[in-house]
């Protein structure tokens, strides 16, 4: 067996998996539609009036298959993260009921619509379902370093050290740095050697970069920022590892901007990489706006006995209001109340100065693990985040959305730096990606810039995701005190 197939050998093996599991959820998902819409009658001859029906599902079930693979949803560099694997999943399943739906009424085929509407969202749930149970056990072997790329950062030094950091970071994304090659540049640079990666050369020819690949075994090659090479080489490079079976990443130097901020136009043959500029225009206000309000509406009455039990426990529980107050900045440097069930002594704000040394949040951040202000029944729901149920009321008044930044104090904002100040650039949230990353247990550093990326590349679509984390996140009560 050649070095190729031995490296790859994880990528064959989960390709086959895939295609298995997809075939198995077809089947069941189109046998299952049949029999719901037909029935199992025992007298059913081929020659009946729905024996049709048996063939359809066969074909659409091959079909269904052959396409997801016509859509490359099994391509080793789409799994595992992001989701580009879902889309083409989706892509695939919707084209091919599209392509029925046409079919039917150009050719005038009476399709039962209950079998169809079984057949779909049964089907395109269960391949969802599927990939995401397949993502966390593949996530389970790249936390250890298995079923990753081997790749080889080609650039500048500080540019192969922030994407070294990144990618060792973010090992669910499969790519594991083995090496550096520094074509150009030949000092010996402190920030490489820190990070333990080999530095294998510096000549700028193409025969020295494919000999280095060759020692260090990788996979594929990210040509990131402070490259110092003709594009001339770099396009013989590309032509070289095609033929080797080995990939080309071109990473370029921007952090935290989302896909659909990144659109790509050939000019001249230059594939020149344009980043629109974050806005959040008056329709998407609207949405944002409209969806805040019917969700939040929902989830009060849908929790109005949750919320009471926990008003009474707390009134129970030691003395002093229910409800607690707290001025926050809001939209644009706005002040508003935020309103939470009180978790903590009626005078903790006056015992604050007492617990100043105590302090183990990061930052502007104050957060005390075992705070002694806390009460019995506010560390209960502190520890799921139940305390902050009431703001569902900020949302239905405007001061808040279901989504969005951590709300600051007056004192933070107070001494935010320039870029930090962004933050205030759409309504604070109740949940948000800071509270599906980590929350008390993130770093100052870490907040601000998922708070940033979130500002910078806000969607509905991306709030929906981050309401389904938050779930997942309170449920765990990982890193809530």
């Amino acid at each position: 067996m050649n070095l190729v197939e031995t490296r790859s050998d994880w990528r064959v093996r989960t390709s086959r998996t895939l295609r298995i599991v997809d075939g198995f959820v077809i089947v069941w998902a189109v046998a299952g539609a049949y029999c719901i819409r037909f029935g199992l009658d025992s007298s059913f001859t081929i020659s009946g009036q729905d024996s049709s029906y048996v063939w359809l599902s066969m074909l659409l079930a091959m079909t269904w298959w052959l396409m997801l693979g016509a859509w490359s949803t099994r391509q080793s560099r789409i799994l595992g993260s992001g989701p580009d694997e879902y889309k083409r999943v989706a892509a695939a399943s919707l084209w091919l009921f599209g392509f029925v739906a046409i079919f039917s009424y150009l050719f005038r085929v009476e399709t039962a619509r209950g079998y169809v509407g079984i057949a779909l969202p049964a089907g395109l749930g269960g391949l969802l379902l599927a990939r995401w149970l397949l993502r966390q056990h593949l996530s389970v072997h790249r936390q250890k370093g298995r079923r990753m790329s081997r790749l080889m950062l080609l650039g500048g030094p500080s540019a192969i050290v922030h994407l070294a950091a990144t990618l060792v970071r973010e090992k669910h994304a499969g790519y594991m740095p083995v090496a550096a090659y520094t074509p150009g540049d030949s000092s010996l640079s402190h920030e490489l050697t820190s990070i333990g990666l080999p530095v294998l050369g510096h000549e700028s020819e193409t025969h020295a970069i494919l000999d280095a690949i060759e020692r260090c075994e990788a996979d594929a090659v990210a040509v990131t920022a402070g490259v110092q090479l003709h594009p001339t080489t770099i396009r013989q490079l590309g032509w070289e590892l095609a033929d080797r079976n080995i990939g080309l990443i071109m990473a370029p130097a921007l952090t935290d901007i989302a896909g659909p901020r990144i659109h790509t136009q050939q000019v001249a043959g230059l594939p020149l990489i344009h980043v629109t500029t974050p806005t959040l225009e008056a329709g998407q206000r609207v949405a944002k706006r409209l969806f805040d309000l019917v969700v939040a509406a929902g989830l009060i009455g849908l929790l109005s006995p949750l919320l009471a039990v926990i008003a009474l426990l707390v009134k129970l529980d030691s003395p002093g209001p229910v409800l607690f107050r707290q001025e926050r900045v809001g939209f644009e440097g706005s002040h508003f109340k935020m309103i939470k069930f009180r978790s903590m002594v009626v005078d903790a704000e006056a015992r604050l100065s007492e617990l100043t040394h105590r302090n183990e949040g990061h930052g502007l951040l104050f957060k005390i693990r075992n705070d002694p202000r806390i009460t019995r029944i506010g560390g209960f729901l502190r520890r799921y985040s139940l305390d902050e149920l009431p703001q569902l009321f900020n949302v239905l008044v405007g001061s808040m959305s279901l989504v969005g930044p951590r709300p600051p104090l007056p004192k933070e904002v107070e001494v935010y730096e320039q870029d930090v100040r962004r933050r205030l650039l759409v309504k604070p949230g109740v949940t948000g990606l800071w509270q599906v990353s980590g929350r008390s247990n993130l770093s100052w550093q870490d907040s601000v810039r998922l708070d940033l990326y979130y500002v910078e590349n806000w969607s509905l679509a991306g709030d929906l995701i981050i309401l389904l984390r938050t779930a997942r996140a309170v449920l765990g009560s990982h890193g809530a005190y």
